[in-house]
């Protein structure tokens, strides 16, 4: 496991506190991240949809994972002691029966079922789960699970540093990585292959953009496109150790970079640096939000925001997290929380620049876990 089992013996402690107070006899999860953060249970096998896969936390004792025989050994090899198979995909019954058994005791059971979640099980099979356990209430557990998750054990806070710490490493080996006249998807190879050096476990992220006055978007997949001298070279990556991620970016210009490009780069690291000094115990996401904003507001360029729609996110097993650092998420910043810094705004000319840090909420000012990138844009 990549923690201790007092670790998960905690988290469970800590969710089942929470149920007694909300009223929950059991929590039911079917996505990966929430059957990781309780149980321990690490694969990449999540890529394949073709089964389903479930764990129950009770109010009163441990988990029960109920999962297809393929995990049986991994998942014993952890801390769970009541794992129960069936063999999977299966024609008709693909663990219906397995975990009607096992929630047949409970009355309310709790599911995410706001932002963000899913359900990773057939909607009809659980049509079919609700008709056969008609007893059971299924009710919305998303603000207890943000709750338990938003603030990071510092074995966690330990791991997410470390992919922090090596993404940087990787980054600082731009000016000998990148050059003009390089196709942009050769840049993202070779980035790819500087941070797996770096030590790095995955990078199951990793998106950027380019242009002469910023880039149009942050998501597209790269092209053949050459970088040109004047370019900004943006790369975003989510790179992670012990399936814990980093999630920052990195702007270069491509020899030069025009003034307009300079001065929005200079604006969004102040808004950051004031993002820094908002991002306290008892602020709120909006108060961080509010403080960036507004140095970018009064920037001489423009009041306009990037497409991005926030300026940051929780960070954690998950490259995104809730809460978002906007205007409307009055999420209250506690000690230990995991959050990423990342102002964006428009250039002149018509293209954007984004900015991004990772920093964890301390008591009293907020701690760096990437290093901070230069006030001034970095030439290659």
């Amino acid at each position: 496991m990549d923690f201790s089992v007092d670790e998960y013996q905690r988290r469970v402690e800590a969710a089942q506190r929470l149920m007694r107070t909300e009223g929950f006899d059991a929590l039911l999860f079917t996505s990966e991240a929430e059957i990781r953060y309780f149980s321990g249970f690490r694969t990449q096998f999540w890529q394949s949809p073709a089964r389903p896969w479930f764990l129950i936390v009770p109010v009163e004792g441990a988990p029960i994972a109920v999962i297809p025989e393929i995990g049986a050994d991994l998942m014993r090899r952890g801390w769970i002691d009541d794992v129960r198979v069936w063999l999977s995909p299966a024609k008709h019954d693909d663990g219906l029966s397995l975990l009607a058994s096992a929630l047949e005791g409970f009355e309310t059971v709790g599911m995410p079922m706001g932002r963000e979640s899913q359900l990773r099980m057939p909607l009809r099979n659980f049509f079919y789960l609700q008709q056969r356990l008609r007893h059971i209430q299924f009710v919305d557990c998303s603000a207890l699970m943000t709750d338990l998750r938003f603030v990071k054990s510092e074995a966690e806070i330990d791991l997410i540093e470390k992919a922090c710490s090596r993404a940087c490493d990787a980054f600082d080996r731009a000016p000998d990585l990148f050059h003009a006249g390089q196709p942009v998807d050769e840049v993202f190879r070779a980035f790819k292959m500087t941070l797996l050096e770096a030590g790095l476990d995955d990078v199951p992220y990793l998106v950027g953009g380019k242009g002469p006055t910023g880039y149009v978007d942050v998501i597209s997949p790269p092209s053949r496109e050459p970088l040109r001298p004047g370019d900004v070279l943006m790369l975003d990556t989510g790179a992670t150790v012990n399936g814990y991620f980093c999630d920052f970016d990195r702007n270069f210009a491509v020899e030069r970079a025009s003034d307009a490009v300079q001065r929005a780069h200079e604006t969004l690291w102040l808004a950051t640096q004031a993002g820094l000094e908002a991002a306290r115990p008892g602020a709120s996401c909006a108060d961080v939000f509010a403080a960036m904003h507004v140095v970018i507001a009064r920037s001489e360029q423009t009041a306009e925001t990037g497409g991005v729609g926030r300026y940051g996110h929780g960070l954690g097993m998950q490259l995104t997290e809730q809460p978002s650092i906007i205007d409307w998420d009055e999420t209250v910043l506690r000690e230990g929380a995991v959050i990423t810094l990342e102002p964006s705004m428009t250039v002149s000319g018509g293209g954007m620049l984004v900015h991004e840090e990772n920093i964890v909420i301390r008591d009293g000012e907020a701690q760096l876990l990437t290093r901070r990138a230069p006030r001034e844009l970095v030439a290659i």
